[in-house]
C-alpha cells in the first residue's frame, strides 16, 4: 500500500512540474492555446491524482490495511 501511495505522490509532483514547464515555456505565435490546454490538462491530472490518493488512504484505513502510528509522547 505504501508503494502505491508513494508512486501516486511522485505522479502528482510530475504533473505539477509539467504544468510549470508549460506555464513558463514561451509558446510561439499561434501555439498559446495549445500550451494553455496542456497546462490545464496537467493540473487536472494533478488534482485527480490528489483526490484519488486521499480516497485511497481513507479506504485503506477503513479496511485496516494501514493504521496511524503517531508520534510517541512523553519521551
Amino acid at each position: 500500500m505504501t508503494a502505491i501511495i508513494v508512486i501516486a505522490l511522485v505522479g502528482i509532483l510530475g504533473a505539477l512540474a509539467s504544468a510549470g514547464v508549460f506555464m513558463l515555456k514561451r509558446p510561439k505565435e499561434g501555439e498559446a492555446q495549445i500550451a494553455d490546454k496542456r497546462m490545464a490538462r496537467a493540473l487536472a491530472v494533478r488534482v485527480g491524482l490528489s483526490v484519488t490518493v486521499f480516497l485511497l488512504i481513507l479506504v485503506a484505513w477503513k479496511f485496516g490495511w494501514i493504521s496511524p502510528k503517531g508520534v510517541p509522547t512523553g519521551r
